[in-house]
């Protein structure tokens, strides 16, 4: 292994709280040069958030280190050339589009953007949407995420991917995804670190989105016992190339799995 891709929220931090270890952990990714970056399919909070928010429980992350699913939809949009969007994101997310035209109340647009609106969904913004996209410009649905849902203080919330199917269903039409577990996300990142796909681990807390997604494009994956596992994702035919209780224990599953024979093993 070389690098690594980190999950955010329920590897580092869950309820507003950092993980015990987190922090050793990123410390020792940083002291011992491993290159790395943190993936996350939060739509609803701009990167410069999240950084904020990081350091607020200790975790130094620098902003460049941060990938997050509207970063990755606006670079898409600025390559294919659609400038006016219909975005369906909260309104810190919109931050990310900044330069775009938006089409609050056209009857057209280039493109329409779905994040996570939490509670802001009802059926007039979804059939807003529906509208859109079945209009005679018939723009791309671009998911900035098909997380199915994720773990709040309070339980399990549904997330953006349940809503974006109702509008595939609806509309016949198959979303471009920008979040995990699309190999197009996993290969921005990959991008950016200049990494190969075996040369990577991705560490998650959710079976499919991150440990699926990464390993069917060659990476190895590593759940955690904290945030939304449970039990049962043992048991869907998902076979992680290992399972720690926490962050806590990457070091150590690190060195076993290197066998002192990579330069970050022989920096332990």
């Amino acid at each position: 292994m070389q690098a690594i891709l980190f999950d955010l929220d329920g590897v580092l931090y869950q309820d507003g709280a950092a993980i015990p270890g987190a922090a050793e952990v990123v410390a020792w990714v940083r002291e011992h040069a491993i290159p790395h970056l943190f993936l996350t399919n939060t739509t609803s909070r701009p990167r410069t958030t999240i950084v904020a928010q990081l350091e607020a429980m200790g975790i130094a992350v620098a902003e460049d280190e941060v990938l997050t699913p509207p970063l990755a939809a606006a670079r898409w949009l600025r390559a294919s050339g659609r400038q006016r969007l219909a975005l369906f994101v909260t309104e810190a997310a919109a931050r990310d589009f900044a330069g775009f035209t938006l089409g609050e109340e056209a009857e057209e647009v280039d493109a329409v953007v779905v994040g996570d609106l939490g509670e802001q969904w009802d059926f007039a913004v979804m059939n807003r949407a529906f509208r859109l996209l079945m209009s005679e410009a018939a723009p791309p649905l671009l998911a900035l995420a098909m997380t199915r849902y994720w773990q709040s203080g309070e339980g399990l919330r549904l997330d953006a991917g349940p809503f974006i199917r109702a509008l595939e269903y609806a509309t016949g039409r198959e979303a471009v995804v920008m979040g995990k577990p699309a190999a197009h996300y996993f290969q921005t990142a990959l991008a950016k670190l200049g990494i190969a796909p075996k040369q990577t681990v991705m560490i998650g807390d959710d079976i499919r989105g991150d440990i699926d997604g990464a390993q069917r494009l060659g990476m190895k994956g590593l759940l955690v016992r904290t945030g939304k596992f449970r039990p049962t994702d043992l048991a869907q035919g998902i076979q992680p190339a290992g399972v720690l209780d926490s962050i806590a224990d990457l070091p150590r599953w690190w060195r076993d799995y290197s066998g002192n024979g990579s330069s970050p093993a022989q920096a332990l």
